[in-house]
C-alpha cells in the first residue's frame, strides 16, 4: 500500500482480523430512547441490571473515594484482592481484577491465542467470545447449542464442546448460566466436562450469572479451581451487586494464569471509585442477596404471564426471560420501545423471533404485561 492511500484510507492500517469484528451492540441507553422519541418515564429491561442498584454502604463507600479522585488509582488492586481472597477462601495469587468480566475476556485471548490456535465456544453464547478469538486471528470454533426439543434448549451442549477441542485449541468458553439464552448446566455435567479437557486447553467458566443461579443450586465453579489447573473462573459485580456502572469484574485461576493476565492488564484498569464500591459490597452481601431473591420470586411470575400471552421462554436461571415471539419479534420490540419499555433483540445471535427481557422490579414487570397483549395485537 502506498503512503498516499493509507493517508486517504487510515483505517486500512488495522489489522486485518480488527477491521473483520463487527463491534458488540449493547442494549439501547435510556437517553437514547428520550433523544428518538422524546418520551419519558421509561423502563430498561434491555441489559440484565439490577433494578434495586447497589447497597447503600456501596454508595457510601464510592461518594468517600471521590475525595481522592485526583490521584491514580491503587494499580494492585490491593484491598479489593483481600477482600476476594478471604470471601472465597483463594489465595490473592490466584485473582485478576478487570474492567467487568468483559474486560478479563479479552485478557484471557491476549494472553492465550495466537493466530496459530483456536477456541470454542456454543452456539447462543455470549457475544463477546467470538469477538475476543477473532481479534487475536485465532480460529473460532463454534459448537451447534442443544436442539429446541432438549431438556436445556439452547443450551451448552457440552460433550459436542470437548469433542471440537483441537491440539491447538487453548480455550473453551463455557457460561453458566449462559446469556443470551439463560440456560445452565448442571454439577455433574459441567464436572464431567471440565475433567475431560486436555491440559493443554483452558477451561473459562463465565459466571457473571452465578449469584441468581445458585438460587437454583447451579454448581461453584470455585469449588473445583484445586482440582482443575486449567481453570478461569468469571465473576463480576454489574449483576447482583449493581454496580454495571462502575465496571469491575475479577477472574480466579491458578497463580501461573493469574500470572500471565496481571502481565498484560492494564495497571489502572480498574477505576478506585469502583474498587471502593466492589470491597464495600463485599462487606455488606444482604443487599445484594436480598435483590436476588426479589428477582428470582418475580421471575417464574413474568413467565407465567408471558404463557398466558402463548409466548414459551426458554428455562433460565438468569435474571432475565430469552422470549420467542415468532417472526413479529422486531414490530414488538419497536412497539415497546414507543411504550416506554427497552427490551433486548437478539437476531445477532442468531435468534431473530426472540426477544430477551430481565427481569425488573415488581411494578416494571406488571406495566410490561399490559402493555405486550397490545403491541402483540398491532403488528399480528
Amino acid at each position: 500500500m502506498s503512503v498516499a492511500a493509507a493517508n486517504a484510507h487510515p483505517g486500512r492500517l488495522a489489522v486485518a482480523a480488527v477491521r473483520a469484528l463487527s463491534p458488540y451492540v449493547p442494549g439501547k441507553p435510556i437517553s437514547e430512547l428520550e433523544r428518538e422519541l422524546g418520551i419519558r418515564d421509561i423502563i430498561k429491561l434491555a441489559s440484565n441490571e439490577n433494578p434495586y442498584g447497589p447497597a447503600p454502604e456501596v454508595q457510601s463507600a464510592m461518594r468517600a473515594a471521590l475525595a481522592e479522585v485526583e490521584l491514580y488509582p491503587d494499580g494492585s488492586c490491593h484491598e479489593l484482592k483481600l477482600a476476594l481472597a478471604r470471601r472465597h477462601g483463594v489465595a490473592a495469587e490466584c485473582l485478576t481484577i478487570g474492567n467487568g468480566s468483559n474486560d478479563l475476556l479479552m485478557l484471557l485471548a491476549e494472553a492465550f491465542l495466537t493466530p496459530d490456535s483456536s477456541a470454542v465456544y456454543s452456539q447462543y453464547g455470549f457475544a463477546i467470545y467470538p469477538l475476543v478469538i477473532r481479534a487475536t486471528s485465532a480460529t473460532a470454533i463454534e459448537v451447534p447449542a442443544l436442539g429446541a426439543g432438549a431438556a436445556m434448549p439452547l443450551g451448552h451442549d457440552l460433550a459436542a464442546m470437548v469433542r471440537a477441542v483441537r491440539a491447538d485449541t487453548r480455550l473453551v468458553f463455557i457460561a453458566n448460566p449462559n446469556n443470551p439464552t439463560g440456560t445452565w448446566a448442571g454439577d455433574g455435567e459441567l464436572h464431567r466436562c471440565l475433567a475431560t479437557l486436555p491440559e493443554h486447553t483452558i477451561a473459562v467458566l463465565d459466571e457473571a450469572y452465578f449469584e441468581y443461579g445458585r438460587t437454583l443450586d447451579l454448581p461453584d465453579g470455585l469449588a473445583w479451581i484445586g482440582e482443575f489447573p486449567n481453570l478461569v473462573v468469571l465473576r463480576t459485580f454489574s449483576k447482583a451487586h449493581g454496580l454495571a456502572g462502575v465496571r469491575v469484574g475479577y477472574a480466579v485461576s491458578h497463580p501461573e494464569v493469574a500470572d500471565a493476565l496481571n502481565r498484560i492488564r492494564p495497571a489502572f484498569n480498574v477505576n478506585s471509585i469502583a474498587q471502593a464500591g466492589a470491597t464495600a459490597a463485599l462487606a455488606h452481601p444482604g443487599h445484594a442477596e436480598r435483590a436476588v431473591a426479589a428477582t428470582m420470586a418475580e421471575l417464574p411470575r413474568v413467565a407465567r404471564g408471558l404463557a398466558a400471552l402463548g409466548l414459551a421462554c426458554v428455562p433460565s436461571a438468569a435474571n432475565f426471560l430469552l422470549v420467542r415471539i415468532g417472526p413479529a419479534a422486531a414490530g414488538v420490540y419497536q412497539r415497546l420501545l414507543e411504550g416506554g419499555i427497552i427490551v433486548r433483540p437478539v437476531g445477532g445471535y442468531g435468534l431473530p423471533e426472540h426477544l430477551r427481557i430481565t427481569i425488573g422490579k415488581p411494578e416494571h414487570n406488571d406495566r410490561l404485561l399490559a402493555l405486550l397483549p397490545r403491541c402483540l395485537g398491532a403488528v399480528r
